[in-house]
């Protein structure tokens, strides 16, 4: 079993590894291509994917740079805590099957984040670190900060 590990880099990935440090199955990371997010994930298996903040081209070039790694790996599991990279990723991981766990970002203290709304409606674990976006996501897990 392989699980895919997708999020943006900064905060995002300092979460990223915190949630997923306890992860004994097979890993790999998908982000994009920073100096200090290749330090980071030294030793790890990593894809880079284009960042496609708000450009439609962008997020048409993640989907297919997305595609192709997922067909390649056919991940059981995907956990991601956002932001838009991660998007063409979750929507393929429930078109073929696999589950989806969301963490909502830690800096999303009271209002839900772009990627958290699109997300929230089909994940098959949504977690959030602070009480006040349950009002927000009612169905989600309270799961308190991961930093």
């Amino acid at each position: 079993m392989s699980v895919c590990i997708v999020c943006s880099a900064g905060g995002h990935l300092s979460e990223a590894l915190v949630a997923s440090s306890r992860v004994t199955a097979a890993k790999y990371y998908v982000t994009y291509d920073e100096p200090h997010v290749r330090e980071r994930l030294k030793g790890e298996e990593v894809y880079y994917v284009v960042d496609p903040h708000v450009s439609p081209f962008l997020y048409m070039k993640n989907a297919v740079q997305s595609l192709f790694i997922f067909l390649k790996k056919r991940p059981r599991v995907v956990i991601s805590n956002g932001a838009g990279i991660a998007l063409a990723t979750c929507l393929l991981a429930k078109l073929a099957g696999s589950k989806l766990v969301f963490i909502e970002s830690g800096a999303r203290v009271t209002t839900p984040s772009r990627t958290g709304k699109l997300v929230y409606r089909f994940a098959d674990l949504f977690i959030v670190q602070w009480k006040p976006l349950l009002r927000h996501y009612p169905k989600a897990v309270y799961g308190g900060p991961l930093l």
